[in-house]
């Protein structure tokens, strides 16, 4: 089976952008391709898709839109978005509703486009060959769970409030306003989802998202934020697998939702590990955290690193 070619679907109103899709990946998968959402659903539905690639802009289903309904019916298919826009709603969305794999700007370097695309089925590929299930699960009616933990690493108390009081009293929840106060639970604790604070007077919460998520991919991360640069979330995307993106000042109901989904999908990636490569990330250019930093932070990166190492190897 695994010599069998794997499918790939892309999906654009412009049939230009297509054929020039089709002449890159014709010679490695079986190419499919559709000029709408709903054209693209009924070839899903139709057979085994290993990876879609979808456009944002298209006239009657938005290409987050159209990635959120395939995460339904076909969960093992990988998703990512393309698009030449800047558009932080569409950004938002695909992170939240179609928990897309990759978000690859326009015009797309055909290197990189086709290094996520391969990355992307591979993962599709041990999925199905090791029939993981990928139950889209029903929210429980409360995250009150014995055992999980939960780090809240923001300046703003009034968050990690909000996360305690949402969690349960079965959950653990600590709370970390520094990055260094983080790396140190990190280092010490297994966590299961961290809520992050973006903007920090001193410390470079995203850098840190982007590392932590090389170090420990099963670890999930909730992003909290005013509106801000819409690229810092794109490489949140591709280099942190960001689980969620919450705009502050945060809904409760928004916050108690995306807690409850990250719990239940962290659930499943304890029962089947083979999960945790749906987060694998997109290497920058820097794969280790900066010489300059502290020797104190580098020690806990380490600790970080050889934990997850174990971790995996359980």
């Amino acid at each position: 089976m695994n010599d069998a070619r794997a499918t790939v679907l892309f999906v654009d109103d412009e049939e230009r952008i297509l054929r020039s899709l089709r002449m890159q990946f014709r010679g490695r998968y079986d190419v499919l391709t559709a000029g709408s959402g709903s054209e693209a659903l009924e070839l899903v539905r139709g057979r085994v898709v290993h990876a879609v690639v979808s456009d944002q802009r298209m006239p009657g289903m938005l290409g987050a839109e159209l990635l959120s309904q395939v995460r339904e019916i076909s969960p093992a298919t990988m998703r990512l978005l393309l698009t030449g826009y800047s558009d932080m709603q569409a950004i938002v969305s695909s992170v939240n509703e179609g928990e897309i794999f990759r978000f690859i700007e326009k015009p797309w370097q055909p290197q990189r486009l086709a290094e996520a695309v391969e990355q992307a089925v591979q993962v599709a590929r041990r999925e199905l060959a090791a029939a993981v299930p990928l139950p889209i699960a029903a929210p429980a009616p409360t995250l009150d769970e014995a055992g999980i933990r939960l780090l809240t690493m923001d300046e703003d108390p009034a968050t990690f409030a909000l996360v305690r009081e949402l969690a349960g009293a079965r959950c653990v929840v600590e709370y970390a306003p520094t990055l260094e106060g983080a790396l140190a639970v990190l280092s010490e604790q297994e966590i299961a989802i961290v809520i992050a604070g973006l903007r920090h007077r001193s410390d470079d919460m995203v850098g840190a998202l982007k590392t932590l998520k090389r170090y420990s991919p099963g670890t999930l991360t909730i992003a909290v934020s005013p509106p801000g640069d819409s690229y810092g979330l794109i490489e949140l995307i591709n280099q942190g697998q960001i689980y969620r993106f919450l705009p502050k000042p945060l809904s409760r109901e928004l916050l108690r939702r995306s807690l409850q989904s990250a719990v239940d999908h962290y659930r499943r990636i304890r029962a089947a590990p083979l999960l945790a490569a749906r987060h694998a990330v997109e290497q920058p250019a820097a794969a280790e955290p900066s010489a300059s930093l502290s020797s104190r932070l580098l020690g806990y990166w380490r600790r970080i690193r050889d934990n997850g190492r174990m971790q995996q190897g359980a």
